[in-house]
């Protein structure tokens, strides 16, 4: 059972139809190939979250680079993000509350967002400065944020690329 392919059936607004279908044609590929596509490359993007035992601060670099999507889309609020992340987590490695609410916001209300991690600009992270440029999208703001607090490979603000 394993092996084998199943059909599935999923509801799709006219708008996201047509433009799969535009996308097919464009591509010469069937629609259902462009869904495939679509639903293989969100289930890499989440990966770490098939895994029960990665928690914490483990998890943050797949909702600084999806989370606002996912906020938005599965309507995810910093309570439900919160125990996403930190449940099961060991105090060493637990996401603070009100970062969790950061990423919350980034999806929804990203003008209170953008204004609350300004507000973090100065304020030093892990013995440097939030680097958060007021003309920055919100995006590499959070990603440069987010990363040098927790402690994870710095990111390229300027094109999201990793830095060698």
């Amino acid at each position: 059972m394993e092996g084998r392919k199943q059909a599935v059936s999923i509801r799709l607004s006219a708008a996201d139809l047509r433009n799969v279908k535009k996308l097919s044609r464009r591509l010469g590929v069937r629609y259902s190939d462009v869904i495939r596509f679509a639903v293989k490359t969100t289930l890499a993007r989440l990966g770490p979250l098939f895994d029960a035992e990665t928690k914490g601060r483990n998890l943050l670099p797949v909702f600084v680079e999806a989370g606002n999507e996912m906020v938005r889309y599965l309507d995810l609020d910093a309570t439900r993000l919160e125990s996403i992340i930190n449940d099961g987590a060991d105090a060493s490695t637990r996401v603070e509350y009100g970062d969790i609410q950061l990423l919350a916001m980034s999806g929804m209300q990203q003008t209170y967002a953008k204004l609350r991690l300004t507000s973090f600009n100065g304020q030093p992270v892990n013995g440097d400065l939030v680097a958060s440029r007021e003309d920055a999208p919100l995006d590499h703001s959070l990603r440069h944020y987010f990363y040098q607090k927790y402690g994870f490979e710095p990111r390229a603000v300027a094109d999201g690329e990793r830095k060698p």
